[in-house]
């Protein structure tokens, strides 16, 4: 077949261990049908082939993000943008240009925030928020989602400003005053403020495991499929061309086809049920129809998400030992370690991957305890089960990855490289396994990297500069830092086989889909602590040009 491009002159990483560089690519259709030198490439070009000439670019496999919230980065862009913002006069200045241009909305809502992001020893609070919107209700989601802060009249409106009893590793945080602080801790605490919204409001489903409880309109359907298609050209001039998705309800998955329908998918697509602790196991049997129903190359499931535990900045995710600044606090579990268990066991045997968020290292415990169970009460199978985050790790816990399987999901963004809210948490002795992703590669195990955009981010070479720079905050620490071509095959071969794709993506070889990056230059001539300020020039997924700069 006449390839319908050719590309000459690249440093080709091929990412495929048996052939791991060439010159030129031909791509036929939607596949690579030649991988060689120039010369052999350019001998199967016809008369309508497309030449690129990449003048020694770097040419490498789609990258694959491995841990992404779609749609919330697509409503980021949407509302107010907290994380352009610090100290309260320009707080203060993007809640009011919001709220004059949103005369109707319901719940004025900001996302983004740092947890210092009026001062580092002034924390938010509903007076702060009431100083700036005292008479519209107000919310700023933290940047990790795991935190928001509310002024009076959206806790009023919400019925949380007397508190509320809610489960376990879910807070409202309240004052001396017998009132909310304003401060909202995890999930169940966040969404009845979230649900004041008049707008919007389903970029929050997945994230929380439900349905819609009304059905949307078409004008719902509508708006939603064009969020999600900024997120998805955004995530194409990264160079993107897979992402495991990791907000889940099967309104996402007929909304994604839709747009498949279309002929706009222009990622890979992995979308997982998300299991929440209120959720009956019997409730995995639409996990299970969401992995029968959805099937094809660029849009699947088969795949269910569990949070563990949350984040260490607010105190919430589950630690062993006590958090350093906060004496005798260990954060909690969201699930106790008897449903846990049975969750995992029910969803393995059902033939599904599980992903984790365990960010403590009880919570990452917890989860290759669920593991190593699920193993031994069902028949063998390629597992490939995941853990996401893993910010804390015990060292007993090191060597159990690669022992049961397990796939380290982590983002190397999300190192702190100076004191800051989590750090203070951690604490000085037991930073040694911090974000120790070069430990856990040297043993053995599977890693995969990822940005969690819109927590950070979502640029692949970005995130490549932060695992080959990883500088600590503490003295005298190991170096985390990896190889430039192992941090390549955490975001495209090892991305790929996390996902059960690596026969069609993540490497470029004959007969592979045609996923590709073009880097703006040759990336193994780049400065480490340069790669970041690459571009990707072009895009193609399946065959198409999806993005080009």
């Amino acid at each position: 077949m006449t390839p319908t491009f050719v590309f000459t002159n690249a440093s080709v990483l091929t990412m495929d261990p048996k052939a791991p560089r060439a010159t030129a690519v031909a791509v036929s259709g939607d596949r690579v049908t030649a991988v060689g030198t120039n010369a052999e490439i350019e001998a199967l070009a016809g008369p309508e082939t497309r030449r690129i000439d990449a003048k020694g670019r770097t040419l490498l496999p789609g990258f694959v993000e491995s841990h992404v919230h779609l749609f919330m980065g697509g409503y980021n862009e949407t509302v107010i943008r907290a994380d352009r913002v610090s100290g309260m006069e320009a707080l203060r200045a993007a809640v009011t240009d919001y709220a004059h241009a949103h005369p109707d909305h319901s719940l004025l809502l900001g996302q983004g925030a740092d947890y210092a992001i009026i001062a580092p020893d002034q924390p938010l609070d509903r007076h702060i928020l009431d100083a700036l919107c005292p008479d519209r209700p107000l919310a700023i989601m933290a940047y990790d989602f795991h935190t928001a802060w509310a002024n009076t009249a959206a806790l009023t409106a919400a019925g949380l400003l007397q508190g509320r009893d809610l489960p376990r590793g879910n807070a409202v945080v309240m004052g001396p005053d017998g009132k909310a602080t304003g401060e909202l801790q995890e999930k169940l605490a966040i969404l009845p403020v979230l649900e004041l919204r008049n707008v919007g409001g389903r970029e929050s489903l997945g994230m929380s495991g439900i349905e819609p409880p009304v059905s949307p309109t078409e004008k719902d359907r509508l708006e939603d499929r064009e969020t999600l298609k900024v997120g998805l050209r955004h995530a194409a001039r990264h160079g993107i061309t897979s992402m495991h998705n990791m907000d889940g309800n099967r309104y996402m998955l007929e909304i994604l086809r839709e747009i498949e329908e279309e002929g706009e998918l222009i990622s890979r697509l992995r979308v997982p049920f998300h299991l929440t602790p209120e959720m009956d196991l019997s409730e995995l049997d639409r996990a299970s129809a969401m992995t029968r129903d959805f099937t094809s190359d660029t849009l699947c499931s088969g795949v269910v998400k569990i949070f563990l535990d949350g984040v260490i900045a607010s105190g919430t995710a589950a630690m062993i030992d006590p958090y350093t600044n906060r004496p005798g606090h260990r954060g909690d579990m969201l699930f106790t370690r008897e449903d846990f268990i049975a969750a995992a066991v029910e969803i393995d045997r059902r033939g599904m991957q599980i992903a984790i968020h365990a960010i403590g290292d009880a919570a990452v415990r917890l989860a290759l305890d669920g593991y190593e169970a699920a193993a031994k009460a069902n028949a063998p199978r390629d597992r490939r089960h995941r853990v996401e985050h893993i910010e804390m790790l015990h060292p007993d816990d090191l060597a159990r990855f690669a022992e049961l399987g397990v796939v380290a999901s982590m983002q190397p963004p999300h190192a702190p490289v100076r004191e800051d809210e989590t750090t203070v948490g951690i604490g000085p002795d037991r930073a040694r396994y911090a974000y120790a992703w070069r430990d856990i590669a040297e043993t053995g195990a599977t890693l995969a990297f990822s940005s969690d955009w819109p927590i950070v981010p979502i640029s692949p070479l970005a995130g490549i500069q932060a695992a080959m720079t990883r500088r600590n905050w503490v003295e005298g620490l190991p170096d985390q830092r990896l190889d430039l071509h192992t941090v390549l095959a955490a975001y495209t071969r090892n991305g790929a086989y996390v996902g059960y794709s690596e026969g069609m993506t993540g490497t470029l070889r004959t007969g592979m889909k045609a996923d590709l990056a073009l880097l703006s230059g040759d990336i193994e001539k780049t400065a480490a602590d340069r790669i970041g300020e690459m571009e990707v020039d072009l895009t193609l997924f399946d065959g198409r040009i999806t993005h080009q700069r």
